[in-house]
């Protein structure tokens, strides 16, 4: 397929943004990342179907009732923060630009403004989709995530449309100074000049406000907002998807807005996927002391004691449930911690059972290249950290099926 000039030159622009180093330089007084499986430590997880007051959880609507919003609430408070607004009341949206005949007449492209306080001149954001010409006649599945873009034809071959934005439209990804420009900013009071707490002046600013990940989640929910209405798009059939921090957010967002229909995570890692507990690649205290805008500052406090932690993430992948969530990763992304991710996916499967749906099904980690699962699906390919054209078919596949599409 030829792509014109200008849908070539958004996406390789899209691309470039989020390319660069899979991760940045040990910081400095941390102990190396460890890669020996043998030095991994006994640990205990969590039990996602044990409540806080110790009851059993046995049926699916306590999962969705009282234990469902009780992880959800451990993951805002000790990890991503307190997301502190949905929607907006005065937020408003414009199509301001469209072209519903582009790339040969192979596909709709158009651009979408949302003005968060429904000011022109105020904070706004505007998100690229596109869409496979035959939205025109039938609203088409949407995949959701940041920056990091695929060749669009991987997407509008198989039916699929997408809608991207930049990060820095919410908030820039620095590890000082973002937060001046985040969107955090903007909805905290008006004398709080930083997110962690500062006596002297910012009595406001708590252990659990919110960090950049759950910002820029945020915005992904507020495609939707806009998705929901677009009768190009099939309103049930939105997913969300990203790469390597941006699957991290893709996972949160996933978790906190279930409208998602399907949540893929592309080597999310620790913060994303990840058992932590294992203490194998990037840990907490890394990624904390290397990303401290990321995560709220109470996910700090557990650098050097993870297994405190009231989560771990198979229990991020049981937010999930009864939704499917597929999980790629990569046999040379070692600090990724790929067996980790595969052992999130393993052990979210009793809270999928509640609902009759089946996990990833095999016991251990599949071979290269050997897709597994069924509501939850999980691949490791050769290669380094990265998102291939190989991740995105197994993705599609994956969702062909639960969306029971191109079906002879």
């Amino acid at each position: 397929m030829k792509l014109s000039l200008r849908i070539e030159i958004v996406f390789c622009l899209l691309m470039i943004l989020s390319s660069g180093p899979a991760f940045s330089a040990n910081p400095p007084g941390m102990p190396p990342p460890q890669y020996d499986e043998a030095k991994v430590p006994l640990y205990t997880l969590p039990d996602p179907l044990v409540m806080l007051n110790g009851d059993k959880v046995t049926d699916a609507n306590t999962w969705m009732q009282k234990r469902r919003p009780e992880i959800l609430n451990l993951f805002a408070t000790n990890v991503y923060g307190r997301t502190v607004i949905g929607r907006p009341d005065a937020m408003t949206w414009e199509i301001t630009a469209q072209n519903r005949s582009d790339i040969n007449n192979t596909a709709i492209t158009k651009t979408v403004t949302f003005y968060f306080t429904g000011k022109k001149d105020g904070r706004k954001m505007d998100v690229n989709f596109i869409l496979p010409s035959s939205a025109s006649k039938k609203p088409v599945p949407l995949i959701t995530i940041v920056e990091w873009a695929p060749k669009p034809e991987w997407l509008l071959n198989r039916g699929y449309g997408l809608a991207t934005f930049s990060a820095a439209q919410i908030e820039p990804d620095i590890k000082t100074g973002s937060y001046e420009k985040s969107i955090r900013k903007f909805f905290a009071a008006p004398d709080q000049n930083q997110p962690l707490p500062d006596l002297s002046s910012v009595a406001q600013a708590k252990e659990d406000e919110w960090g950049a990940i759950g910002a820029w989640a945020w915005g992904l929910s507020r495609i939707v907002d806009y998705a929901v209405t677009d009768p190009d798009i099939d309103a049930k059939k939105i997913c969300v998807a990203g790469f390597s921090r941006f699957g991290k957010v893709a996972m949160w967002a996933g978790a906190q807005d279930q409208r998602f229909a399907i949540v893929f995570s592309g080597e999310s890692g620790t913060g994303g996927v990840v058992i932590v507990r294992r203490g194998f690649g990037e840990t907490v205290k890394i990624i904390n002391a290397k990303f401290p805008h990321w995560f709220c500052r109470n996910f700090k406090n557990f650098g050097d004691r993870v297994n405190d932690l009231p989560v771990d993430w198979h229990m991020l992948v049981a937010l999930m449930a009864p939704r499917p969530v597929y999980i790629a990763t990569a046999d040379q992304d070692l600090f990724g911690d790929p067996r980790g991710s595969f052992l999130s996916a393993k052990f979210a499967q009793p809270v999928y059972q509640l609902f009759g749906k089946k996990g990833v099904i095999v016991d251990d980690m599949p071979p290269l290249e050997t897709p597994v699962g069924d509501t939850i699906g999980y691949h490791i390919r050769k290669g380094t950290h990265g998102l291939t054209e190989y991740d995105w078919t197994q993705f599609l596949n994956f969702s062909d099926r639960h969306f029971a599409l191109n079906k002879k």
